[in-house]
């Protein structure tokens, strides 16, 4: 009994594994397939990330503007009481050369002057003179004094708005500094994976290169199936896909396959569907290596080229290259022979 469990035991084992073994290959995924989806992760965070450096980045400016003009005012507040100060000085050392004089001649010297009149309208003058002169000065340092407290109190709120001013400039750059540094790990390790990717990509083509043979009996009844064609499109393996590129070094899907048969002579419109129409129909049984594949659900959207054993060559999709993948799938539409 516990020998023919352990039978169906090793016999359940051997049956996982060859399931494994069996099981197509995006079944399981690839190891590029996987990187490429790191990849496309940390792409979207350094998309998130960069929405957030643009906010930080005019938060950083705002916050440096309003440091700037309370700094201006700050300034010239301080150029107003350092011109005020001068003009206190000049006022007071009038008042001290005028009161040293007084000093030194006494009273005598006012009386001198009121009394030296030889009329009573030049006595009323000099009298009004010395009191309009004693109350312009009294005016002058009182102004002197209430406009240098304002501007004491003024310069005293502004270097308390300024030191806020630049606390919050501080704080929007180091937070802008801090999304920078997290969009350059990103970066570092998004070009670890695509390094990593280039290595697993190239050893996959390798693997490709060594593993196709053309097959045997390339004949064909009505028109002889193009298989020059074949190593034109395995020279580009590697080549990244682009938009609307048609070669020499990026291509997309129809770019690619109108750009190997122009080596040969042969002119392509750039564009799957149009293709379809640009060549003998050609069963899935009769594909013979240089025969133009399609492939679409609602309509033809792919071209590639069949290169036998049931594999095709093809430009896929943006963050792709030229590859090598199988005929099966889903949305299999036809094939041509230009």
């Amino acid at each position: 009994m516990r020998l023919s469990l352990s039978i169906s035991k090793a016999s359940a084992a051997l049956i996982v594994a060859l399931a494994i073994v069996l099981m197509p290959a995006s079944a399981v995924g690839t190891p590029a397939a996987s990187k490429r989806q790191q990849a496309e992760r940390v792409r979207a965070e350094i998309a998130q990330l960069d929405e957030k450096i643009e906010i930080a980045a005019e938060e950083y400016n705002d916050a440096q503007i309003a440091y700037d003009a309370v700094t201006a005012k700050l300034k010239k507040t301080e150029r107003r009481l350092s011109g005020l100060t001068a003009e206190q000085a000049k006022l007071q050392a009038r008042l001290s050369v005028r009161a040293r004089e007084m000093y030194r001649k006494g009273p005598l010297g006012t009386l001198d002057l009121l009394f030296g009149a030889t009329t009573f309208e030049e006595f009323v003058t000099a009298w009004d003179l010395l009191k309009s002169m004693n109350q312009q000065d009294a005016d002058a340092v009182a102004a002197l004094k209430s406009t240098r407290a304002e501007l004491a109190k003024a310069r005293a709120a502004l270097a308390s708005q300024q030191a806020d001013a630049k606390r919050n400039r501080d704080i929007m750059l180091a937070r802008k500094r801090s999304i920078e540094a997290q969009i350059a790990e990103r970066k570092r390790r998004l070009a670890g994976l695509e390094d990593e990717i280039e290595r697993i990509q190239a050893e996959e083509r390798e693997r490709e290169r060594r593993s196709w043979t053309p097959p045997a009996g390339l004949g064909d009844p009505v028109r002889a199936p193009r298989g020059s064609v074949v190593q034109i499109a395995l020279s580009k393996l590697g080549a990244p896909y682009q938009w609307g590129a048609d070669g020499p070094d990026a291509f997309d899907c129809s770019g690619f396959t109108m750009w190997v048969y122009s080596q040969v002579g042969v002119s392509l419109p750039h564009s799957s569907r149009a293709q379809y129409d640009c060549g003998e129909r050609v069963s899935r049984a009769d594909l013979r290596p240089g025969d133009l594949v399609f492939f679409g659900r609602s309509r033809i959207h792919h071209v590639g080229i069949y290169i036998g054993g049931n594999r095709y060559v093809h430009a896929p999709h943006t963050g792709d290259v030229v590859r090598i993948s199988s005929l099966d799938r889903a949305d299999y539409v036809g094939a041509c022979r230009p």
